[in-house]
């Protein structure tokens, strides 16, 4: 690799780190747009949860075909780019092989790429059949359209792509390692168990169009990876890095304990306080921004729920096992998570088109893109929170929305109305006399 090469791939390097980290920071500016809440309690359990399920993908094998296919992709993602650090220095230094001189220590990390790539060469073909010719149905559902449908797509090929540019790329380099007296910095190295099946097309090719092939494939295949981790952002892929804070920022009160809302308990408390003042003047600042029951926009989420939001794999586990989309609602946990990440990015935007300061669009989460009707079909059963493979709660957030049209607006439907009438006057959600309560032991 010539200077002038040399400096086309440094560039290349740090448009590539540089965009990426330009957007990983407008990721955590929008995350950071939620309310505070402490996740920092209990580390053990955290960094137990994060290894099990981000790492350990635990979760994932509880429907064992996709589980051992996505654990493939993810092994295949993280350990064949053990090697982007031999090519980084490689294009930075001129140098071909750096870790060559490891011996049989590279040859083996360089057959367990190899036979990686193959797997998920194998594993990617596989899910483009369930999406696209089996069409498993909660990749067909209404919700998953445009795309976030065809953004799954894009992933695939990207990756067959990527790993196919790997192998050629070792096939030519394996080709002009064998020639005699031929390209001298190319050292006998590494050992080829899929690519050595490849080489031999390049058999009576001239063994300057076989480098130049080798350069053009190398090439290809790091571009690739800089588009391919700056498409992360745009794509539902960015769980590959959000799935670790994810896991590690989870709610760990048990799955059926509702938060309660300050503001609220500190009204309950004054009221059961023999020694307070129900008539004392409060003090009031003049300046604070009047507190908020429940939320109906991003910026009453705490950041928890919109990191949540950018988490989410669309996969529609938690769709598939919730009982009321089971039974023909409208309500999608998958579509409530897509809608909270497209209503931050929306905020997001505004913030960015206006100095960094958000200017009010009379837009809003509730109603403008997640309505009344899907919030009132959740049973609160809590499926799609244990069916997520990266601890996502779509719960959390479909409770704040319903907070806020019960204590905001009073605009629950008429069958809650009813019901907390009837324990007002009656004490029972039912209809009757407190004295007829137990008329139902004579029935017996």
């Amino acid at each position: 690799m010539g200077f002038l090469s040399t400096i086309l791939f440094a560039i290349f390097l740090v448009l590539g780190f540089g965009y990426f980290y330009f957007n990983i920071k407008k990721i955590v500016r929008n995350i950071n747009l939620g309310t505070a809440v402490n996740r920092k309690d209990n580390p053990k359990a955290r960094w137990k949860n994060m290894a099990m399920i981000a790492l350990g993908q635990s979760k994932m094998v509880k429907r064992p075909v996709a589980g051992i296919l996505h654990i493939i992709v993810y092994a295949g993602f993280i350990i064949i780019n053990i090697e982007l650090l031999e090519i980084i220095i490689d294009g930075l230094f001129g140098t071909h092989r750096i870790f060559a001189f490891l011996g049989t220590s590279y040859n083996v990390l360089i057959g367990s790429f190899e036979i990686l790539a193959f797997l998920v060469l194998v594993s990617v073909f596989t899910f483009w059949i369930r999406r696209n010719i089996i069409r498993l149905k909660r990749f067909a559902n209404k919700d998953l359209t445009g795309f976030p449908k065809n953004d799954a797509n894009y992933i695939l090929y990207f990756e067959v792509v990527l790993m196919t540019l790997f192998l050629l790329m070792n096939a030519s380099d394996l080709h002009l390692q064998n020639i005699p007296g031929g390209f001298s910095h190319f050292i006998k190295a590494g050992f080829f168990p899929i690519s050595q099946f490849i080489e031999p097309l390049f058999n009576g090719v001239s063994s300057n169009l076989v480098f130049i092939l080798n350069e053009m494939f190398w090439w290809l295949h790091i571009i690739g990876i800089l588009i391919f981790m700056n498409y992360l952002y745009y794509s539902k892929h960015l769980h590959i890095l959000l799935a670790f804070p994810n896991t590690y920022f989870v709610d760990l009160n048990p799955k059926g304990q509702l938060s309660n809302l300050e503001s609220v308990t500190n009204e309950v408390k004054l009221m059961m306080d023999p020694n307070a003042n129900p008539y004392a003047t409060p003090v009031v600042d003049e300046n604070a921004v009047p507190s908020k029951f429940g939320a109906s926009d991003i910026q009453d989420l705490n950041w928890v729920q919109l990191m949540n939001a950018y988490t989410c794999t669309e996969c529609g586990r938690c769709t598939s096992s919730c009982p009321a989309n089971i039974t023909g609602k409208k309500l999608s946990p998958r579509k409530i998570m897509m809608d909270t990440r497209d209503r931050i990015e929306e905020v997001g935007k505004n913030i960015d088109a206006n100095n960094g300061v958000f200017v009010p669009d009379n837009k809003s989460l509730l109603n403008d893109y997640i309505t009344p009707e899907e919030l009132w079909a959740c049973t609160s059963c809590n499926a799609c929170v244990e069916e997520c493979p990266v601890n996502i709660s779509p719960l959390s957030i479909i409770v704040d929305l319903r907070r806020y049209l019960v204590m905001e607006q009073s605009a629950a439907p008429n069958s809650l109305n009813a019901m907390m009438t009837n324990i007002e006057n009656n004490g029972a959600p039912w209809q009757y006399n407190q004295q007829d309560r137990l008329n139902w032991k004579n029935e017996i």
